[in-house]
């Protein structure tokens, strides 16, 4: 992280991500852009954005920030979705990358909840995206440890004892993992992600950079083989069953049909080949 290069890192006010802005600030102060996404979920979420905003003025930082009132009911879905829509329209006003304060922590226990609900070898694969994740080699104790060093204050998300999300409930499970253990969760997800982009490579190379497929190719190659090469053009937009459905299209939809196979994915057929049109 090094250049001229814009970054917007999100800081919530919690230990992970008050420990990023340190670490960044002493090392390229004038390329932060601090955001702060207040979800409304919690009555003292103000308290936190001011908080926030505060630490920014003490680095002499830019701050951004946004508020909406999801409520208490709000999803921890809800929430990850509206705060990356957030992130991700500070990095392009600012033609800035993102950074986050994810840990290796928290990677074991993104992998455990995605066992938990059944994933595919995708879910094995995570943390792995376009977003700067300077922690994952951190453990938290080793976070925690560095604030308390730099005498760095922060907030404690009150929501993170709650039952109510099922990551809390994991985090309470994967904690009583021994070191050991987590090393080896940890070299399952770098193996996986390795795995996923000698994947995505080889799935370029047979199915070509669209955004036109041929239909001929995907009724003739290994069922298995055309869900992973339609999951890869739609970018990852589809779930599993959705892909499922939508190759059974391509093979039997008439010319001139279009099929909309779901999260915004629209596929339009001609006797030869199909188009994927991405709605957003």
């Amino acid at each position: 992280m090094t250049g001229p290069r814009k970054y917007v890192v999100a800081v919530s006010g919690g230990v992970d991500s008050v420990t990023l802005l340190h670490m960044l600030t002493e090392k390229i102060p004038e390329q932060l852009i601090v955001a702060h996404f207040d979800h409304g979920i919690r009555d003292d979420s103000r308290e936190d954005a001011f908080f926030v905003r505060r630490l920014a003025e003490h680095y002499g930082v830019i701050f951004e920030t946004k508020r909406e009132d999801l409520g208490q009911a709000a999803s921890e879905d809800m929430a990850r979705i509206r705060r990356y829509e957030f992130l991700h329209s500070l990095a392009k006003k600012y033609d800035a990358a993102i950074v986050t304060a994810h840990h290796a922590d928290d990677a074991v226990e993104t992998v455990a909840i995605n066992l938990t609900r059944g994933t595919g070898w995708r879910g094995l694969a995570v943390l792995d995206s376009d977003v700067i994740r300077p922690l994952l080699d951190m453990s938290k104790r080793e976070i925690v440890e560095y604030a308390q060093r730099h005498h760095l204050a922060w907030h404690e998300d009150s929501t993170n004892a709650s039952d109510a999300y099922l990551r809390n409930r994991i985090r309470r499970k994967t904690n009583a993992l021994t070191d050991d253990t987590k090393r080896q969760i940890l070299a399952l997800r770098a193996h996986q992600v390795d795995l996923k982009r000698h994947i995505k490579s080889e799935l370029e190379s047979l199915v070509g950079s669209g955004p036109t497929y041929s239909r001929y190719f995907f009724s003739h190659v290994d069922h298995a083989v055309a869900i992973e090469c339609l999951r890869y053009v739609v970018r990852g937009n589809l779930t599993r069953p959705q892909a499922e459905r939508a190759v059974i299209a391509i093979k039997t939809a008439k010319a001139g049909t279009s099929y909309q196979a779901g999260s915004g994915v629209s596929l339009r057929f001609t006797s030869r080949n199909f188009k994927v049109e991405l709605i957003k």
